[in-house]
């Protein structure tokens, strides 16, 4: 478990066309589609409203994101919704990047049981410690996000991905471990995390 002394919002990056298809992203560098889009500035707002309301002062927050584009345009969203300039003002960290498929990207669940129904078995029997060829399991993904949830040192705003979403709750509610790969991850949510307890807003 590890215990944050600063709020965290918590944001996923919103739909792409493979999200909406069921395919396997990971490192893959796929652009929101219309509905992502909105759900991104649906997130912005809603951290407006929040700011306007008094429950988060945002001049106190720092912005982060991953590297990969579906994040950097969701940022670009919230930021542009909170009248915050969109291409800076925000770091970018490789370790926000989405838990990697090796082999398995681009490719849907379905597709990966016609070819190999044993190995996909093989990765619903042990989600978390299973990593796919060439790929990491959310064991390996946890460990990646304990160093920088252990760095986090003011208040900060993440726009990151579902399965860092999963390992970031794992880690703050100390979870059972056999329990993150299978946590639900909205798109047209943000995560407040703040005195221990955990809300999606």
């Amino acid at each position: 478990m590890i215990t944050l002394r600063y709020p965290l919002v918590f944001i996923r990056h919103g739909q792409t066309d493979w999200n909406r298809e069921g395919r396997l992203q990971g490192g893959k560098d796929i652009p929101l589609n219309a509905l992502g889009q909105t759900q991104a500035t649906r997130n912005g707002r809603r951290l407006r409203g929040l700011a306007e309301d008094g429950a988060l002062d945002l001049s106190t927050f720092s912005f982060v994101a991953s590297p990969l584009g579906r994040c950097l345009q969701t940022m670009g969203r919230v930021r542009q919704a909170l009248e915050l300039p969109t291409d800076e003002g925000f770091a970018i960290d490789p370790r926000l990047t989405e838990i990697t498929f090796g082999e398995w990207e681009g490719s849907t669940y379905t597709e990966l049981h016609a070819r190999d129904p044993g190995i996909v078995d093989a990765r619903e029997a042990d989600k978390f410690g299973f990593a796919p060829p060439g790929g990491e399991s959310y064991a390996m993904l946890t460990q990646r996000i304990t160093g920088w949830l252990e760095g986090l040192d003011e208040p900060t705003i993440a726009v990151s991905h579902g399965g860092v979403s999963r390992a970031v709750r794992g880690l703050l509610l100390d979870l059972d471990p056999d329990e993150v790969p299978y946590l639900d991850a909205p798109q047209d949510k943000l995560y407040l995390f703040e005195d221990g307890q955990g809300v999606w807003l």
